[in-house]
């Protein structure tokens, strides 16, 4: 594979990976199992959509392999599997914020920020 074609791979796969991220509620869910592992009832509680959206997004999550899930009982549980991507997502999100005016901007969720725990 010559230069140019591995720079047309990596183009691609970054391509589909911000594709990937190219909805709000897809980087609210993110946010959202950052801090440990969410049923989908505490995702919608979380999270204004609807159920069958909810459950869209989530699937689309899973097969990218950004979402890990379990199964107990009747509920399904949803974690982060991919920290290249909440990486990813940490430094955008923050950018963003502080572009629009301050960290006071920045999403209340701490793990989405970088540094901060």
């Amino acid at each position: 594979m010559g230069r140019d074609e591995e720079a047309d791979a990596v183009f691609e796969s970054a391509a589909e990976v911000f594709a990937l991220l190219s909805t709000p509620i897809r980087l609210k869910i993110i946010s959202t199992v950052c801090n440990g592992e969410k049923n989908v009832s505490e995702l919608l509680e979380a999270i204004d959509t609807t159920q069958p959206n909810m459950s869209q997004h989530l699937s689309t999550l899973y097969r990218a392999g950004v979402l890990g899930r379990r199964r107990d009982g009747t509920q399904i549980f949803y974690r982060l599997q991919s920290e290249r991507v909440a990486a990813l997502c940490r430094a955008v999100c923050s950018q963003v914020a502080i572009e629009m005016g301050g960290e006071e901007n920045l999403p209340p969720d701490e793990r989405l920020l970088p540094g901060r725990r």
